[in-house]
């Protein structure tokens, strides 16, 4: 019988769960309704939709793909204020998608995934979620990557005796003005705060562990001539989105085809560090030792002068101790400090794999720690009726997220449509077919900027295996992922 989703409880059984309303939730549940599927519940810890956009309030955030191409291909939106969405107008666009969809009524808010079971006989998902337990014959995780703050476990910190917050959790209701602050961290949530909070704090003393690649973000306000041209001719939004995702696939030429392709986006960078610090010192512990793409490259033209400012000090000696009031170096220099923020990112992979067990009881982050493993990033062997957006290769490096997510969206409906035209009750990747990409994707890493530019970073295992990344074309990846391939899998009736 089908689930009255006009309801607000939980009910006791469900066709499709899905997990996580941020951006592939909510492309999900706008996909899922255009394929006729109603009996769908999209689960989500927090009190609104949104994801990343929704947690990530700190000052300055934005995002570092252009608008016209971080958007839904499917709905376009003509009236962005900037070439670079900041995080209101991201947030305000994606509750408009949902709105304009009729999807929020398929969202069950505070709804945190505490476990999730593959129950073998039944042939079911079985969950406990913060509103209730229920079973569901598919599920689906919607999470994205950067979903838990990441916080070094450093010798002191919990000491500290002022106040101390992760960029994801930022604290509006602490006053920065006349204070020291320390940021640990500089990769690209420090990048956009930084010279937002700089002018009015006292002192600002940045720790780098390694200097990030800075290049020119060329952001501007959009007039309204180019707004309302753009609301009168779509077709000329689909030529802009198209120019941007040119010119960012064209990143992959440096990710996994040839590192000499670097030199002239390594030229722009450091023209550009040559330009914005004239202080030889300063620009010599700014100047990245490692190949770019090795790491994440990071768009700003605000950062560099703001560490040229007299109240900012940027120190690239290591920390050895946090006292109650200071950051000790590991040359015996104490800094003070009032307010510690962390700007040292998010955990790998998303906590919520954690709470994933499959057929053999082990969670999907189990398997993780052993080996990243999937199939296009969409499905993981050993997990039956699950699917998954940016699982383990199924994120690029040279892309915007969301054209992956779309390509993965397209995917997940049309298996679950075969599953549905062809009475198909379980659907499971099969190992060796999991195993053979595995292998493509090994092979194709090994002379990727990723592991071999001289860096360590999230996109490399401990062991400095690809984390993750899809080390191939984007728009190749969407070809793979155009149609389901029922042969890869082992299918079976209900």
């Amino acid at each position: 019988m089908a689930v009255d989703i006009r309801a607000h409880d939980i009910p006791e059984h469900l066709s499709i769960a899905v997990i996580g309303a941020g951006i592939a939730g909510i492309g999900l549940a706008v996909r899922l309704r255009e394929a006729g599927f109603e009996d769908f519940l999209v689960f989500e810890r927090a009190d609104d939709l949104g994801g990343t956009w929704r947690a990530n309030t700190y000052p300055g955030a934005a995002c570092d793909v252009p608008s016209h191409l971080y958007s839904y291909s499917f709905a376009p939106n003509p009236d962005w204020s900037r070439t670079y969405g900041t995080q209101p107008e991201i947030l305000a666009y994606l509750r408009g998608v949902a709105d304009e969809h009729d999807v929020r009524r398929y969202m069950r808010f505070g709804a945190d995934l505490e476990q999730a079971r593959w129950d073998e006989p039944e042939n079911r998902w079985r969950l406990r979620t913060g509103r209730g337990e229920l079973t569901a014959d598919i599920l689906i995780s919607a999470v994205g990557p950067f979903s838990e703050a990441q916080i070094p476990a450093m010798p002191g910190r919990d000491t500290f005796a002022g106040k101390q917050f992760h960029s994801l959790h930022w604290d509006h209701e602490h006053d920065l003005t006349g204070e020291r602050v320390a940021v640990i961290g500089t990769g690209a949530s420090a990048v956009q705060f930084i010279p937002e909070i700089q002018p009015v704090v006292d002192s600002l003393t940045v720790f780098q562990r390694s200097a990030p690649w800075i290049v020119s973000r060329l952001d501007r306000t959009t007039t309204g001539v180019e707004r309302a041209a753009l609301r009168r001719m779509p077709l000329l939004g689909k030529a802009i989105r198209g120019a941007f995702y040119a010119g960012i696939e064209g990143f992959g030429l440096v990710g996994f085809v040839d590192k000499r392709f670097r030199h002239p986006y390594e030229t722009l960078s450091k023209l550009q560090l040559l330009r914005q610090v004239r202080d030889p010192e300063l620009r010599r512990k700014l100047t990245p030792d490692y190949v770019i793409g090795c790491k994440r490259a990071i768009f700003s033209d605000a950062y560099f002068p703001a560490l040229t400012q007299p109240n900012v000090e940027v120190v690239t000696e290591g920390i050895r101790e946090i006292r109650p009031h200071s950051v000790v170096t590991a040359d015996g220099v104490e800094h003070p400090v009032d307010t510690l923020i962390w700007g040292t990112g998010f955990g790998m992979p998303a906590g919520v794999f954690e709470r994933i067990h499959g057929a053999d009881g082990l969670s999907i982050a189990d398997h993780y720690h052993r080996r990243p493993s999937s199939y296009l990033g969409a499905a993981i062997a050993g997990f039956p009726n699950f699917f998954c957006t940016l699982g383990p290769f199924g994120a690029a490096g040279n892309q915007s997220a969301i054209y992956m997510i779309e390509a993965q969206l397209h995917y997940i409906v049309d298996a679950l449509r075969t599953m549905r035209e062809q009475g198909f009750g379980r659907v499971e990747v099969r190992k060796d077919v999991q195993s053979a990409f595995l292998d493509e994707v090994a092979e194709r890493s090994r002379e990727t900027a990723w592991l071999t530019g001289g860096c360590r970073s999230y996109y490399q295992t401990a062991d400095g295996h690809n984390s993750g990344l899809y080390p191939n074309w984007s728009f190749e990846y969407r070809r793979r992922t155009r149609r389901f391939d029922a042969e890869s899998y082992e299918l079976s009736g209900r």
